[in-house]
């Protein structure tokens, strides 16, 4: 798996350093996210240069809630720490490929 998994202890860390990170905002009862979940996985190995991770909200609703994620999949784009972009729903993965390049522009 070339995605991160991200926790509580170390969401904020990975967020805000130095490269862009790409946020699945997911939960294990979601089809949708389920169906991202080997798009997701193609991102992750074909964008080196930026950290795809995975945040289960069941896990972590007070990170989901901080960020007013309010469906998932949700996914957030992380660039020193702000987010930056933000697309919501099972998407083409060109939408994904896309908040990835217009954060590291």
């Amino acid at each position: 798996m070339a995605e991160k998994e991200l926790t509580g202890k170390n969401f904020d860390e990975v967020v805000s350093g130095n490269k862009p990170v790409l946020v699945d905002f997911w939960a294990p009862w979601c089809g949708p996210c389920q169906m991202m979940a080997p798009i997701i996985e193609e991102v992750a190995k074909a964008h080196k240069t930026v950290i795809i991770g995975k945040l289960n909200i069941d896990e972590h609703p007070d990170i989901a809630e901080k960020y007013h994620v309010m469906s998932v999949p949700t996914f957030l784009m992380f660039k020193e720490g702000k987010v930056s972009g933000q697309v919501v729903g099972a998407v083409p993965k060109d939408a994904l490929v896309s908040l990835i390049e217009k954060a590291i522009k």
